[in-house]
């Protein structure tokens, strides 16, 4: 009986467990572990931000669901991972071992790469975690009641573009419901090269459509822009060229920030050996697999993928859900090939699909492949996205918390949005 173990217990982690489990049956052991011991709907974060959302809807505890699929459940940070050993150090002294260890792990958040940044030691908030929501929305509760400038954006080595977009018009909404968004001027801070290049090169006509949709809520923007600090109360923006060499520089003033910050690996990840590039993101090849240690596997954000092209200010990819499904199903498939004493031989389609609320509507793009050139380069945007994102973040989570394992963006979403799949 094979041990296999999955490290995170997020979009990505929570359905390689409940997939894991029914491809390999009762026959082999399978334990999540997580930091915290609840599940939470990341994308929902910039609702939950203005108050749209409670904690109470978008997160839930994980043990009685998964252990009612047989899925052992450890809430523990893990302090170490013995790669060489197939062992991991737990946070409380715990050891636990491995035939099979999938990363899942999600991101660290840099925000100690830039002085003044982040919502812990710095003066910006963010959306990145529940908890960073939820220090937003209290934040955001002050600031309503004595307006002022906003800035909103995402700073150099982001790799998460579209809960920028995403807050920013949803920020414009709930102020203008409160009927004091003419007291609130807000600016978009990004290291893209231009408005709806979001780490992929734009997809179909998103610089158009998504400069429009910022011109209609009179959001101005600096892109090419490198965050040098902040201050209370001031932003230092460097603004450049496209050769790369300063423009101009900009002292923004802000009673109200929230930014995206660069994503690293994490720690106990990044410190193995020959695991990691030096960003601290998990090398693999074609099956999600590293070439260094041939029983671990890595899906999602952890992930190391290169930008998809050069930018004058650095920009990341993004590893959008779309992607990070395939990528777990091809881990699932590739072990349990394994296990049957085949040999590993699925890929991960990289394929991104996205959908982007804007407070009253929304846009969606869906890029086949992720890197151009593409089969399929589709951005819309409508009243029909918003209320999408709605439908999706509700069948999402009914999903997590019954424990099915069918592929959501390849069965729903892309047939929703009237698109058939393509293989690269």
């Amino acid at each position: 009986m094979a041990h296999v173990v999955i490290l995170g217990a997020g979009t990505g982690g929570m359905p390689a467990a409940y997939e894991m489990r029914e491809a390999l049956g009762n026959g082999h052991e399978i334990t999540l572990i997580n930091a915290t011991d609840y599940f939470q709907f990341v994308p929902s974060n910039p609702w939950a931000a203005v108050g749209w959302r409670d904690r109470e809807a978008i997160t839930f505890p994980i043990r009685p669901y998964v252990e009612k699929k047989g899925i052992h459940f450890i809430a523990q940070p893990v302090s170490r991972i013995e790669a060489d050993q197939n062992k991991l150090q737990l946070a409380d002294g715990g050891t636990v071992e491995y035939d099979y260890l999938v990363l899942a792990t999600g991101p660290k958040l840099n925000f100690e790469g830039i002085e003044g940044l982040g919502p812990d030691n710095g003066y910006t908030q963010s959306v990145c975690t529940i908890d960073h929501a939820d220090k937003a929305y209290e934040a955001y509760r002050q600031f309503v009641d004595n307006p002022g400038p906003a800035i909103v954006g995402a700073v150099q080595g982001a790799s998460c573009f579209g809960p920028a977009y995403e807050f920013a018009a949803i920020l414009h909404r709930d102020l203008a419901q409160r009927w004091i968004r003419d007291q609130v001027p807000i600016t978009l801070v990004t290291s893209e090269p231009y408005i709806g290049h979001l780490g992929l090169g734009g997809v179909g006509d998103s610089k158009g459509m998504l400069e429009h949709e910022m011109r209609q809520r009179h959001i101005n923007w600096i892109t090419n822009a490198s965050v040098s600090k902040v201050e209370n109360g001031t932003m230092h923006v460097v603004e450049h060229d496209e050769e790369g060499e300063v423009k101009k520089e900009h002292e923004l003033p802000f009673s109200y920030s929230m930014m995206l910050p660069q994503f690293l690996g994490v720690d106990p990840v990044a410190e193995v050996p020959d695991l990691c590039n030096p960003k601290g993101f998990v090398k693999v090849d074609d099956y999600q697999r590293s070439p260094a240690y041939a029983n671990i596997f890595a899906a999602g954000v952890n992930l190391a993928i290169p930008p998809v092209e050069a930018t004058p200010v650095a920009t990341g990819t993004p590893k959008t859900g779309y992607m990070i499904e395939s990528m777990v199903a091809a881990i699932v498939h590739n072990i349990q090939a394994e296990l049957s004493g085949g040999t590993p031989d699925a890929k991960a389609t990289w394929n991104a699909i996205c959908l982007a609320d804007l407070g009253d509507t929304g846009a969606a793009f869906v890029a086949m492949p992720q890197i151009p050139p593409r089969n399929v380069s589709w951005f819309k945007e409508g009243k029909w996205v918003h209320w999408a994102k709605i439908a999706f973040e509700k069948y999402f989570l009914r999903k997590v918390k019954k424990g099915t394992s069918e592929p959501v963006y390849e069965k729903y979403v892309l047939k929703a949005l009237g698109i058939n799949r393509l293989k690269e």
